[in-house]
């Protein structure tokens, strides 16, 4: 029987009409043809490393291949997850594979060939059509307006302090860790990581601190530990300012934790510190955000950032979109474009100094947690609220983000910003 490829047109009508589809028939029976030009794309943008594709008809198709890389596998149950990618990205990619329509022995891996291919692929794995226009929707639904802002850093980080304390390390640091060696204990390496921020803020006892975006003060008790300070932290999360309170109070130390947003802080400080912060700004408020850093810093102040960032020539293409990590897991959330984000640094007299990346660090943290996430599943230590979806969810999420930093689409880096003595003209 000869299989005939319906025109263009009415191939991408059929894949918006029907990815959303439940019903799993339709699917079985729909022809691996139709999906070819789908896969050519993909097939041309993998410049480097391969993709082993096992079709639902029992065939097996190599992607790529054209030059050495990552080689990952994939398993198709149905055709709908190619329709699901076509339309939806990365956000109808974890749909599909929540679905059981795709598996892989190593998803890592294959998050992270789509990485290291990020720029070559193009639209090949993004969402297009009502997808996108949807995806843009949300994204404009949320932005970090002062109100936006508290609502969607509670909805990722109140989760509960018993969640994250079950695979964060001792000192409950959400953040890439620097470790020295591969087998070194996490703690270790996240107190390295600390370390070597602080050192860039050349404190000394009695200065004021101030953390914009304090977690749960495993960088405030540190800072502490070395310096005789007077500190201020500033979050949004309710669950983590009850959590610092304790702890501080604990050590007897002169501080203070604000729920304040940092468009609204006050008073003038020796040395700002943050964390993976900026992530939760977005593009739209990266001028308040610095805004604010120079505000508050003294003349000839120095702030120490760690940042994410992802490739500056895949930005404009992210950021039209809402991604998987925007759609399922950080609503609000946006990666940095490093040479944007530093020169808007610029223009609010902040001098970008020392940058430090560390990508692969990265890597290496997000690894550990998904270890000691998984362990604290198969112990049963997870709380009752969090159901087998959520596990999922979350389990994705981490191999999703491990893949990236692997593929190095997505890095991480530190910075000092140092406040001019005179205003920018």
């Amino acid at each position: 029987m000869t299989v005939h490829n319906p025109p263009a047109s009415r191939q991408r009508a059929f894949l918006r009409r029907t990815g959303a589809r439940a019903g799993r028939g339709l699917w079985r029976s729909v022809p691996g043809a139709l999906f070819t030009s789908v896969l050519r794309r993909v097939d041309r943008g993998l410049l480097t490393g391969s993709l082993e594709l096992h079709l639902p008809d029992g065939a097996v198709r190599l992607l790529g291949g054209h030059a050495p890389g990552f080689s990952a596998i994939v398993h198709l149950a149905s055709w709908r997850a190619v329709a699901r990618l076509a339309t939806s990205g990365s956000t109808g990619w974890y749909r599909a594979w929540a679905a059981g329509d795709w598996s892989s022995p190593d998803p890592v891996t294959l998050f992270a060939l789509f990485g290291a291919n990020a720029r070559s692929l193009g639209s090949a794995a993004r969402s297009s059509g009502l997808p996108r226009l949807l995806g843009r929707l949300k994204l404009a639904r949320r932005h970090n307006s002062r109100r936006g802002a508290r609502r969607n850093i509670a909805e990722h980080y109140d989760l509960g302090n018993d969640f994250y304390a079950l695979w964060l390390d001792r000192t409950l640091t959400y953040s890439s860790a620097c470790p020295a060696y591969p087998d070194e204990p996490l703690d270790e390496a996240q107190t390295r990581k600390i370390d070597a921020l602080l050192d860039r803020l050349d404190l000394k006892d009695g200065d004021r601190l101030l953390e914009i975006g304090c977690g749960w003060g495993g960088l405030a008790a540190r800072a502490l530990e070395r310096y005789d300070l007077q500190y201020t932290g500033l979050t949004l999360s309710s669950e983590q300012k009850a959590h610092v309170e304790q702890r501080l109070a604990a050590s007897g130390a002169p501080a203070r934790v604000l729920l304040r947003d940092y468009r609204d802080a006050e008073g003038t400080y020796d040395a700002i510190a943050s964390v993976e912060m900026v992530e939760a700004v977005g593009e739209r408020y990266w001028p308040a955000y610095l805004e604010s850093i120079a505000r508050l810093l003294k003349p000839g102040g120095r702030a120490a950032i760690q940042f994410i960032s992802i490739d500056d020539a895949i930005f404009p293409a992210y950021a039209a979109r809402a991604d998987f990590i925007q759609q399922y897991v950080f609503p609000g959330g946006c990666l940095l474009s490093e040479r944007r984000f530093r020169e808007i640094a610029a223009q609010k007299g902040l001098l970008w100094q020392d940058q430090v990346r560390f990508g692969l660090d990265y890597a290496w943290t997000l690894r550990k947690w998904r270890e000691r996430f998984d362990a604290a599943v198969d112990a049963g230590m997870l709380p009752l609220r969090f159901d087998v979806r959520f596990v999922d969810l979350w389990r994705y999420y981490l191999m999703y983000c491990e893949g990236g930093f692997i593929g190095r689409s997505i890095d991480v880096s530190q910075v000092t910003l140092v406040k001019g003595d005179s205003p920018p003209a």
